[in-house]
């Protein structure tokens, strides 16, 4: 099996003076009527979190039971108490995906096996792909770091008896009408979503598990006490109210916008654009892509490798979608360095 740096993230790519395209987080900061709701809150940082209310708030949200929901430090915690909670016999993962799924699985010491999605085909979802012995199977929708947005009804499929399907939908909410999602509960079906890449809280790690009552319970139980801090529980609520999925909702109609906009300059230029995009970011295959890459570092912009994640190679990149400002002046840039 291929080594990949499966710790590797978008945020490694950043750093001073560079435009960041590298990190799918949409906002640059958390929209002002947040930042006041998190300021408020300071003075009770002296007490133990709770979480009571951000879990009714999330139960509310999804109309789902309280008993199947879980808040966590960002979704990516999820994966580690999966990891934790349960001893699947095949643990499989379909890729290319973010790979924190599979980092948290071996370091539990689990045996991973990989599925990964052919370029050819889109990247599109085959279930027939997932080995029938499978008992815990981990895929996203859309995809980190393909963009594509699978059928729910193709998902679906993969549920059976005896497995345990998740379905991170971290990046759900970024697409209109949030279509395809599996979050209103199906047995045996896990949902992990996270709060921080629409409303620009990566620093502040705030996610939640959707499952049935009893994966939820087992998942608490190997919780560290407290993760989940004080501001974070505070965003959950906030960002579950009415007038807040309205804005999201905005938010990712515009992000769509702003994507085929990218899509259409990259077109332009002659970049392929792989598979059919559906989320805030987009994943091109270019020759000389690793030093393609170091030339858009030198020109000022921070632009996500693809050879981290299992089944791309150095020619493939990633790419955060913008503002049509920054998309034009990153255009430009591009072409003078391709």
């Amino acid at each position: 099996m291929a080594d990949y740096d499966l710790h590797h993230h978008g945020d490694r790519e950043v750093g001073p003076g560079l435009v960041d395209l590298a990190v799918n987080v949409r906002l640059p900061r958390p929209p002002a009527w947040l930042r006041r709701e998190l300021a408020s809150a300071l003075d009770s940082l002296a007490a133990y979190p709770s979480t009571v209310d951000a879990v009714r708030a999330v139960a509310a949200r999804h109309g789902r039971a309280s008993s199947e929901v879980l808040v966590t430090a960002g979704a990516a915690e999820a994966f580690t108490l999966l990891a934790s909670a349960f001893r699947p016999r095949r643990a499989v993962v379909v890729h290319p995906q973010f790979t924190e799924p599979e980092a948290a699985l071996r370091a539990a010491g689990h045996a991973v096996s990989r599925v990964i999605l052919s370029e050819e085909d889109g990247f599109v979802l085959d279930p027939a792909s997932v080995p029938s012995d499978a008992d815990l199977v981990f895929v996203g929708n859309p995809t980190n770091p393909t963009s594509v947005l699978h059928p729910a009804a193709s998902l679906l499929s993969l549920a059976r008896p005896g497995r345990l399907l998740v379905v991170d939908e971290a990046f759900l909410d970024a697409v209109p009408g949030e279509v395809e999602s599996l979050a209103a509960g199906h047995p045996g079906v896990v949902v992990l979503r996270s709060l921080t890449k629409t409303w620009g809280l990566a620093g502040l790690r705030a996610g939640y598990v959707l499952a049935p009552a009893d994966v939820v319970e087992r998942l608490r139980a190997v919780q560290v006490p407290w993760s989940v801090s004080t501001l974070a529980a505070v965003a959950t609520v906030a960002c579950c109210r009415p007038s807040a999925l309205e804005e999201a909702e905005k938010l990712a109609v515009a992000a769509e916008a702003d994507r085929e906009y990218l899509v259409s300059g990259l077109a332009g230029q002659g970049v392929d654009v792989l598979g059919d995009p559906r989320g805030p970011f987009v994943l091109i295959r270019i020759p000389g892509g690793a030093a393609l890459r170091e030339r858009l570092r030198e020109a000022g912009y921070a632009v996500r490798r693809g050879d981290t994640f299992p089944g791309l190679g150095p020619d493939h990149l990633r790419l955060a979608v913008r503002d049509r400002a920054t998309t034009d002046a990153f255009l430009t840039a591009l072409r003078k360095v391709s």
